[in-house]
C-alpha cells in the first residue's frame, strides 16, 4: 500500500514562508547579477600601489624596485637621499636627458596627482628604512657648484676605472660607463645619485665604499660627474659602420667589339 502525503499550505502560511526566504534571496549573488560599480575600475581610479607600480614602474626599475635598468628604488640609501617632493616631480614631469618619461596627466601621462602620491607613499612604506644617512655626512642630492672636468678625470682613473676600465670599448667586469650610447641615456643627476647611493643590487657600493679607508668627498663626486658628462658624444651611436659598397655588375659586350 502506498501512502501519499500531500502538504497543503494556507495562504497566510505561504506568505510567511516566502517572507522568511526573501532576505536569503536578496543577500545571494545570483548568477548573472552585476556587481555594484564597474567590473573593471577606470584607470584613474586605481589606487593600489602594487597595481600602479607594476603597470608604470616595474619595467625599468624592476619588479621589486631592484635589478632594473634604471635607478634602484628599493635601495634604502636612495630612499633617504631623495625627498617626497623630488620623487613626485620626477614621476609627474619626467627627467630631462634620460628615458624617464612624464607620467603626470598635465604632461600627457596617465597618472593623477592622487596616484602619484600613492606611488610615493608606497615606495616609502615598502622600501624606506628611515634616515639611514643620518650622521653620515652624506653629499647633497644636487651639486652645489659646477664640477672641474680635469679633476674629475683623475677621480675616474683612481676610483672608477678599476671596475669600468679607461676605454669605452673595454667595459671592465662592471660594464662600460664611457660608451657614448650609454651616456646618451643618462644625465648628470643620474650619475651623481648613483655614486652617492650606490647600486647594491648590482654590487656597486655607495660613496662610502668606493675608496678603501675613506669616503668620496662631495667635490670629487661633482668633478667625476662633470667629467663623465663631458665624454658624451654630440651624436651618440656614431661612427656608424661603413656601408658595404655594391659591386658593379658585369656589362654585356657591345656589338662590334
Amino acid at each position: 500500500m502506498k501512502i501519499r502525503t500531500t502538504l497543503r499550505l494556507s495562504g497566510s502560511a505561504l506568505f510567511l514562508l516566502c517572507a522568511s526566504l526573501l532576505p536569503l534571496l536578496v543577500g545571494c549573488k545570483l548568477p548573472g547579477k552585476p556587481a555594484d560599480g564597474p567590473e573593471v575600475p577606470r584607470p584613474e581610479e586605481v589606487a593600489d600601489f602594487d597595481a600602479l607600480y607594476g603597470a608604470n614602474c616595474a619595467g625599468c626599475h624592476g619588479a621589486k624596485g631592484e635589478w632594473g635598468a634604471s635607478m634602484n628604488l628599493s635601495n634604502p640609501e636612495y630612499q633617504a637621499l631623495v625627498d617626497d617632493a623630488r620623487l613626485r616631480d620626477v614621476i609627474a614631469n619626467g627627467e630631462t636627458g634620460t628615458l624617464m618619461p612624464a607620467f603626470g596627466i598635465k604632461h600627457g601621462g596617465m597618472l593623477t596627482a592622487a596616484q602619484i602620491d600613492a606611488l610615493v607613499t608606497g615606495m616609502r612604506t615598502h622600501w624606506s628604512k628611515g634616515n639611514v644617512l643620518a650622521g653620515q655626512n652624506a653629499p647633497t642630492y644636487k651639486a652645489v657648484h659646477e664640477g672641474d672636468v680635469a679633476k674629475g678625470q683623475a677621480v675616474y682613473t683612481s676610483v672608477c676605472a678599476k671596475c669600468h676600465e679607461r676605454q669605452p670599448d673595454k667595459g671592465g667586469y662592471a660594464g662600460s660607463i664611457l660608451d657614448g650610447s650609454f651616456l646618451a641615456l643618462i644625465n648628470e643627476q643620474t650619475i651623481r645619485t648613483t655614486v652617492i647611493a650606490g647600486r647594491p643590487d648590482l654590487g656597486m657600493p655607495d660613496w662610502r665604499g668606493l675608496v678603501k679607508g675613506r669616503t668620496l668627498t662631495d667635490d670629487e663626486i661633482t668633478d667625476v660627474t662633470a667629467w663623465l658628462m663631458a665624454q658624451k658624444p654630440a651624436l651618440p651611436g656614431q661612427p656608424y659602420a661603413s656601408p658595404v659598397k655594391s659591386q658593379t655588375a658585369p656589362q654585356p659586350p657591345q656589338a662590334g667589339k
